[in-house]
């Protein structure tokens, strides 16, 4: 679901203007394809909503990377390449299922721990130290989540929606692992590349279950998943050209704007109620994300690719 973009070291004194734009309009359509992904995963289940937007998605990528004439990917990439896909299979499941069980906007707020959670799976695999804001970050984070959890099981209890959050922070988990592996694959492979495979492997790995689950979407799908295909490329097309002219410490809190889009696309598309427990957890997770990269180094862009 990500790609790690270096800014172009000519960038450092280049307008923030056009890449901030570029970098928002970048989230707005990753934002619209989570509308569509919602639907579709309320229709079809979140099984056939990936299935069928990774094919789709995987025709269109593969037109532009054989397009370029690609050499073989080594065997330290293949490998990469294979770790990783396998872990967005997992995670983007869980995500979509519980997408279609919680608000957008909670579903949203909620995935803003992984980078968190990312923090500690650095310091166990690649041997990063924690620092102290980590800690500080981690509990901040942890009480959002739990401030979340308590506003939807308070009141109408629903086991389904707090099954949904359940498996939203799972997902995020597995998205932090995600944000790990990422960090290697991005030094031995483009963004071209690495948005191919992932959406090859995620795509043969569900199609091994087709024979049990898979169902040929109606006609009415057909748009949305065209739609959430289309957008989610065009979103890391902008996100990444963005990033590529600016750096990213200028432009990583624009990600949190997601939270806005999802809190008014939730509510225009699915008339989903914007509870103040969801926008306080929210913002304390946020400032926990905010607070744990407060330190002199440049950070790592975590961009959202089609997958």
């Amino acid at each position: 679901m990500a790609d790690i973009i270096s800014p172009d070291p000519r960038s450092e004194n280049a307008p923030i203007l056009l890449p901030a734009g570029s970098v928002l309009f970048g989230l707005l359509t990753f934002a619209m394809m989570d509308v569509a992904m919602k639907s579709l995963s309320i229709e079809l289940g979140a099984y056939n909503a990936i299935l069928w937007r990774v094919l789709l998605a995987l025709v269109i990528v593969s037109l532009v990377f054989f397009a370029r004439r690609p050499r073989m990917p080594g065997k330290a990439a293949r490998k990469v390449h294979l770790q990783r896909g396998i872990i967005i299979v997992f995670m983007s499941y869980l995500f979509f299922w519980g997408l279609a069980r919680v608000p957008l906007a909670e579903a949203i707020a909620l995935s803003f721990i992984a980078p968190i959670i990312a923090l500690y799976l650095a310091a166990v695999f690649l041997g990063e130290t924690i620092h102290r804001n980590a800690i500080y970050a981690s509990a901040l984070g942890f009480a959002g989540v739990l401030v979340i959890a308590w506003g939807r099981a308070s009141g109408t209890f629903e086991k389904e929606a707090l099954l949904g959050i359940g498996a939203i922070l799972v997902s995020a988990v597995l998205y932090a692992g995600n944000l790990v592996i990422q960090r290697q694959q991005a030094l031995l492979a483009g963004p071209i590349e690495i948005s191919f495979a992932q959406n090859l492997v995620v795509g043969a790995s569900f199609l091994l279950l087709a024979p049990f689950f898979a169902v040929v979407p109606d006609m009415q799908s057909l748009p949305y998943i065209g739609a959430a295909a289309l957008l989610s490329i065009i979103s890391a097309v902008f996100i990444a050209w963005g990033y590529a002219r600016a750096e990213a410490q200028n432009l990583i809190n624009l990600e949190y704007s997601a939270f806005i889009w999802a809190a008014i696309f939730g509510w225009l598309f699915f008339r989903e109620p914007i509870t103040l427990t969801t926008v306080s957890g929210a913002a304390m997770i946020v400032i926990g994300c905010i607070l744990a990269t407060r330190r002199d180094r440049k950070v790592a862009h975590i961009e959202t690719t089609a997958v």
